[in-house]
């Protein structure tokens, strides 16, 4: 994780102050095609399932080990660096090593719509 951002001492980032909370950052239930790759591995391409300030999750049939770094490509984005929290039943969760900024998050929602019987935050 990155750790530029200090602010309540030594080593002590903006997201690391984000991920003490219960739910760092509102997950936006959204459908977009991603391609996610394992450090050292191929990539794959799959389906964002949700996304948040901090993190995503996202299918993923191959288990990603917990605490490994992948990398996620978005539409129209440059690749962001994440880390595996979680990964069961062929869905895995990431948290960005930096948060994602609000505008691109805005922006992501805006052109992947959703009926809005199936968009909700969760």
């Amino acid at each position: 994780m990155n750790r530029a951002m200090t602010i309540d001492g030594p080593g002590f980032s903006l997201y690391d102050r984000a991920a003490q909370e219960d739910r760092s950052a509102q997950r936006i239930r959204i459908q977009i095609p991603v391609q996610l790759r394992p450090s050292g591995g191929r990539g794959f391409h799959t389906v964002l399932r949700d996304i948040s300030l901090s993190g995503f999750s996202a299918n993923s049939l191959n288990k990603l080990r917990t605490g490994s770094v992948c990398w996620l490509t978005l539409p129209g984005l440059e690749a962001l660096q994440s880390e595996v929290v979680w990964w069961e039943g062929g869905v895995v969760g990431c948290a960005f090593a930096n948060l994602l900024g609000q505008v691109v998050l805005d922006r992501l929602i805006d052109r992947w719509p959703m009926h809005a019987d199936f968009r909700s935050v969760c």
